[in-house]
């Protein structure tokens, strides 16, 4: 059998968006086998690390050399429709606007052509030393700019 190392980035990238594939399990539903709405937060999350993997960004790199990260400042999510138990969900993510020490994404989960979740996050690259925000590096920046 033959299975995919995790170490490869999932996902990938569809014009200037990256999807990223998610399945519903039973620990994401509540009592009626919906979505319990904070995990809409979890696969946003996920996808927006996978993006960041898949970019070439390393985020570990930037925690241990850099000592610097980006970490959610505004998150703004709206509902739409629920997602159901062993449901395939997309979960899209492309940056909106990068300026010097944050970046605006968008990000959309669907259920094939049905928008179920819009996303709007504002992160912040936090020099992780002293709790303020510190530019972007300029790789990262050329990397996020081509999914915009």
């Amino acid at each position: 059998m033959i299975v995919k190392s995790l170490s490869m980035p999932q996902g990938e990238v569809i014009g200037k968006e990256f999807w990223f594939p998610i399945r519903v399990y039973w620990e994401d539903t509540d009592a009626q086998g919906i979505v319990y709405f904070a995990n809409y937060l979890k696969f946003a999350e996920r996808a927006r690390t996978e993006m960041l993997r898949y970019l070439g960004c390393c985020q570990q790199e930037s925690l241990t050399k850099n000592k610097a990260g980006f970490v959610v400042k505004n998150c703004e999510i709206e509902y739409l429709a629920p997602a159901y138990l062993d449901d395939e969900l997309q979960v899209s993510c492309s940056a909106v606007h990068i300026g010097g020490a944050s970046v605006m994404l968008h990000q959309e989960i669907r259920r094939g052509a049905e928008v179920l979740t819009l996303v709007n996050v504002k992160a912040v690259y936090l020099d992780l030393t002293d709790k303020k925000p510190t530019r972007i590096p300029k790789e990262t920046v050329q990397k996020l700019q081509s999914i915009m």
